[in-house]
């Protein structure tokens, strides 16, 4: 079977996947790594080898767009302060702790050992936020998870870089050559990220045809990745950069049109890619344990220690931050909460640290190991170096994905369906308020015609009413289930008038493509089933 085959072949069966797992409500990360496996030890199944370019520049650019869009940057200002001690601090120690136990439990030496630290310090941002998108986390614990697995890219990278050269080089590094790389690659690629950004908002801004749009927004985060990459910066940096910088502006440089263009296109355009790459995660496994010389076969053992290392390290890291953050907030430790106080809870922490799990990027970085080291000499136990890497990131996408609902549920955490239809409600009677309160001015000022107002008055006024009826007779009240049902019923018919329209020839396509585009918008604004 051909290559275009395979790799077809793979993207039908794992968008498959994914909808049977949204259909029953557990992660499609963790099924499609789960069926990756299984796919991979059947015999006959073509072998597929991913290529470090692949992952790194066709795949990763716009996963980490989308993961940037959705960051909120108010949140983000809350949570800076543990987000930069998880993004450095946690980072370095996760990379030593994997690294010692990585010398005594593999033939690895020292510096391929502290290499494979390095790789799997930091989280993952495309696994974490696929993972958390079907969680209700409250808003600034899921920005945390986020904006950590997002910005500690620079640092994992840093100590990746540092430790390949002294493994293919044999070379020693000083303190001040560090730094100086830490802050080109996160200095440098912030710079270039914002770079990005400005030059997009510049073009978009001038943009009217939300074709030109959409693939001026597919492009940006490959430009991002690129010129951040060809500086010696951190691609990766670049393009989270660029993405929270434009997805503040996202209502400025675009218009309606625009913007439900593009998401479709983008929802498209991701669920394939996620759909694709933890398929091929969950293949790469049983291909690279095949390829194992003999001697480093005993390797589950390895992977085991290694992703215990690194679930008990992150969680002597976050709950120390956590304590003092509760501590900072008013919560007592050790005694009696007395009123007015509160006791420490445990149940954040544990969230926030079994959310840490692993993914592409340290796939991307374990499949870019040079094959032979300065000297031309073969680079030594790579095979077993990316068997424990896929092996461990295998692992926490099945245990943390398939365990992290249930724990959320346990823990309490979650934002409860009425508290988010309650917010949805107040806000939308404030929107209809604000309006309603601007045709006031209107009206006093004469500055349009009164039939227009009256018509647009009216048409407020209803939607008013229609929410408020929502917060009096709460999330599934039976008038709104019977508005909705009626509305839908009515759009039905027009949907028949509008196709015999056209089918008479009394229409054009175009106006049975406008209209019909006006019909799927007001269908969806109804929400429901």
């Amino acid at each position: 079977m051909r290559s275009v085959e395979t790799v077809l072949l793979l993207v039908a069966v794992a968008t498959v996947v994914a909808a049977f797992a949204n259909r029953l409500a557990i992660p499609a990360p963790s099924l499609l790594v789960a069926v990756g496996v299984v796919a991979g030890l059947v015999p006959g199944v073509p072998t597929v080898r991913v290529s470090p370019e692949v992952i790194s520049l066709v795949v990763l650019p716009p996963l980490l767009y989308a993961s940037g869009e959705e960051l909120s940057v108010r949140d983000l200002r809350a949570v800076w302060r543990p987000v930069a001690i998880l993004a450095v601090g946690l980072v370095l120690v996760s990379a030593v702790a994997v690294a010692f136990v990585a010398a005594a439990l593999t033939p690895l030496s020292s510096a391929l050992a502290f290499v494979l630290g390095a790789i799997l310090a930091s989280t993952d941002p495309v696994a974490v936020t696929a993972l958390a998108r079907r969680l209700s986390l409250p808003p600034r614990m899921q920005t945390l998870v986020q904006a950590e697995s997002l910005f500690n890219d620079a640092t994992s990278l840093l100590l990746y870089k540092v430790a390949l050269s002294v493994a293919v080089a044999g070379g020693a590094t000083s303190g001040g050559k560090v730094t100086v790389e830490f802050v080109k690659l996160a200095a440098g690629g912030a710079g270039v990220g914002a770079a990005v950004a400005a030059a997009a908002r510049l073009v978009r801004r001038r943009v009217e045809d939300p074709q030109v749009d959409t693939v001026i927004s597919l492009v940006t985060p490959y430009a991002a990745y690129v010129i951040g990459e060809g500086l010696g910066t951190s691609g990766v940096t670049a393009v989270v950069v660029t993405a929270v910088i434009l997805g503040t502006q996202v209502t400025k440089v675009t218009n309606a049109h625009t913007r439900i263009q593009r998401h479709a296109v983008y929802e498209t355009l991701i669920f394939l890619l996620e759909s694709t790459v933890f398929g091929l995660i969950g293949l790469q496994l049983p291909v690279l344990v095949r390829d194992l010389p003999a001697q480093d076969q005993p390797w589950v053992l390895p992977v085991l220690g290694i992703t215990a290392t690194l679930v008990a390290t992150r969680f002597l890291g976050v709950f120390p931050l956590s304590a003092a953050a509760q501590l900072r907030g008013g919560a007592r430790l050790g005694r009696r909460a007395g009123p007015g106080e509160q006791r420490l809870s445990l149940r954040v922490p544990v969230v926030i640290s079994w959310s840490g799990t692993r993914g592409v990027v340290p796939l991307a970085a374990a499949l870019s190991l040079p094959l032979v080291t300065d000297s031309g000499a073969p680079l030594p136990d790579r095979g077993l170096l990316l068997v424990l890497v896929t092996g461990t990131v295998v692992i926490t996408l099945l245990v943390q994905g398939f365990t992290l609902a249930p724990m959320v549920a346990w823990a309490g955490v979650a934002v409860t369906p009425g508290v988010l239809h309650q917010e949805d409600t107040l806000a939308r009677i404030k929107l209809a308020r604000a309006a309603l309160a601007r045709l006031d001015e209107l009206t006093d000022d004469d500055s349009a015609p009164p039939a227009v107002l009256e018509r647009l008055r009216g048409e407020y006024d209803t939607r008013l009413a229609y929410t408020a009826d929502k917060a009096d007779f709460g999330e599934t009240p039976a008038i709104v289930t019977v508005y909705r049902l009626l509305r839908r019923d009515l759009i039905e018919v027009e949907q028949s008038e509008l196709d015999r329209l056209h089918a008479d020839g009394e229409i054009t396509d175009r106006t049975r493509r406008k209209l019909q585009r006006m019909l799927d918008l007001e269908d969806l604004t109804l929400g429901g089933e």
